[in-house]
């Protein structure tokens, strides 16, 4: 984990990490919500509506947003504010992510950062953008 202070951050700085979706992640996913849409359960009906396989849900692959702000940027000091978030491509469980996370402006009267995300599958495709505001507390 990291430990960056609101000073020790400069626009332009970057942190990366990669995860990779397994059917263990989609089942807690699942449970924690019990979102049972067919897209994500049933790989005959993803297939049928033209994706290769039953895709991961949006919101799990975002859900990392969270590890690149609470973990890497900044890290121990982070407090969400907002996240906004689009997904141009679906993920696949077996899918290796890679996010990264560029600082793009900082706010220094509210010591806040605006982080611009990206995060791509193993072919290099975009199954991710997003926007987000994360107040540093030290």
């Amino acid at each position: 984990m990291n430990h960056y202070n609101y000073d020790d951050i400069a626009i332009g700085h970057i942190e990366t990490f990669a995860v990779e979706i397994d059917d263990k992640m989609m089942s807690d996913f699942y449970i924690a919500t019990g979102d049972l849409n067919s897209m994500h359960k049933d790989e005959n009906y993803a297939k049928s509506v033209g994706y290769k396989s039953k895709i991961a849900y949006g919101m799990l692959t975002a859900s990392f947003l969270s590890t690149l702000a609470g973990t890497y940027l900044p890290g121990k000091y982070s407090l969400i504010q907002k996240i906004e978030v689009e997904f141009p491509a679906p993920v696949y469980v077996g899918d290796k992510i890679v996010f990264i996370g560029e600082v793009v402006r900082k706010y220094d009267n509210f010591k806040t950062i605006e982080l611009k995300v990206t995060a791509k599958n193993d072919s290099g495709k975009k199954v991710l953008r997003a926007k987000m505001r994360v107040g540093v507390l030290k």
